[in-house]
């Protein structure tokens, strides 16, 4: 009987990937997919194990298509320079700064944003899901919103390039172009930011007094990727969340009775449905993970989706539930020393982004005359989400 990874195909991934994942849990949980040349890791156990050892596993190689795409930064290096890279980031990402910072104004913006809304129906994503995200960040980093066109080409450039496992070369070439023209753009601002010192992320982290400051290309390449996440997943959270509420009705009753719940809602969307499925690493020195031996030089994809729905840790893990004990056990924003530095920023955005939907549309739920389809096995979300509500007399 041949391995099951051999079967397995960028198609079957693409279509449903939960699919694929519960095979492999079932058969091989180890598997090396012959279709992308990598190994897939599918049980929470080792997933984790793998994550935590940044010794054996790491992130910085040229094989790394996020460092193909940016280059060195926090999500592509180790050790002290990755340290050094969060640390003069991670201020501004913290729970307090963020409420004092940025949650009025992301409310300010949801608010704008439904405003804006045609009466009784919309497309989320294009009117809501990938704008919110992108006007935060800009905000956040101290970007004019000019910016956001050309934004929204370049991550989609980017999104294609991450999930680019052929190594398709035009792929490659457009996301070299977008990248280079994003550092320009940083460049310009990073230059403004040292003639008028503000607040905003780009002037503190510009304006950092030697030794600590980081160089303009370091500062450039770390901005594209903290860039890129924080569209990429609170896009992808918006819309598994409210497809999630509108899927289940009892629970949107029970989260529109009692908005408290919200961030449970958050925190079991995450676990369910997750906004980004896998977290590569790229193996050091021979290591044996589960009975199974990696080589120097392999590829080795933690699939943090499929972890999230491991039944030895998740009771009916298939089951979208809000009274999950152990929901924030998932691993939606990886682990270990590359976990997520916007976690809270994505959490802040998602949270105040449910409250003004489910506030202020009253009777929300899907477009029966378009229904949703949610794909992918790098980035997992509905590719449009057709929503509707009673509309206002």
């Amino acid at each position: 009987m041949p391995k099951v990874g051999t079967t397995v195909t960028l198609e079957a991934l693409e279509e449903d990937p939960y699919r694929v994942y519960d095979l492999l849990r079932r058969h091989e949980p180890i598997s090396r997919i012959e279709a992308i040349g990598m190994w897939y890791v599918v049980n929470y156990d080792d997933v984790q194990a793998i994550l935590l050892d940044d010794s054996n596993f790491v992130v910085g190689t040229p094989g790394s298509l996020l460092y193909d795409t940016f280059g060195g930064h926090m999500l592509t290096v180790d050790g002290a320079l990755h340290t050094t890279y969060r640390n003069s980031f991670r201020g501004a990402f913290a729970v307090g700064n963020l409420r004092w910072s940025m949650e009025a104004w992301v409310r300010a913006s949801v608010e704008g944003l439904i405003d804006s809304f045609p009466d009784g129906g919309v497309e989320l994503r294009g009117a809501f899901a990938r704008v919110l995200p992108i006007q935060s960040i800009l905000r956040l980093f101290g970007l004019s919103e000019s910016t956001a066109s050309d934004l929204r080409t370049w991550y989609d450039g980017f999104e294609a390039a991450l999930a680019n496992f052929t190594w398709d070369q035009s792929v490659r070439d457009a996301a070299h172009d977008y990248a280079a023209a994003f550092r320009g753009r940083i460049q310009e601002e990073i230059e403004h930011a040292r003639a008028r010192p503000s607040d905003s992320l780009l002037s503190v982290v510009a304006n950092t007094s030697e030794p600590e400051r980081l160089s303009d290309e370091e500062i450039q390449r770390n901005a594209s990727i903290i860039f890129f996440g924080g569209i990429s997943t609170v896009e992808a959270l918006i819309l598994n969340s409210v497809y999630a509420l509108c899927t289940h009705p009892a629970e949107m009753a029970r989260v529109i009775a009692d908005p408290s719940l919200l961030p449970a809602v958050i925190e079991e969307t995450i676990r369910w449905r997750s906004p980004v499925q896998t977290a590569t690493r790229h193996v050091t020195r021979e290591v044996k993970i589960n009975g199974v031996t990696f080589a120097p030089g392999d590829t080795v994809n933690c699939i943090i989706a499929a972890a999230n729905r491991d039944p030895a840790v998740f009771e009916s893990p298939d089951r979208f539930c809000l009274g999950r004990p152990n929901a924030k056990r998932h691993l939606g924003f990886a682990s270990g020393p590359h976990f997520c530095l916007g976690s809270h920023l994505a959490r802040l955005q998602a949270r105040v982004a449910l409250e003004g939907l489910l506030g202020r549309l009253e009777n929300l739920h899907l477009d029966p005359t378009r229904p949703a389809v949610i794909r992918g096995h790098e980035f997992h979300q509905p590719h449009a989400l057709h929503i509707a509500w009673d509309a206002s007399q």
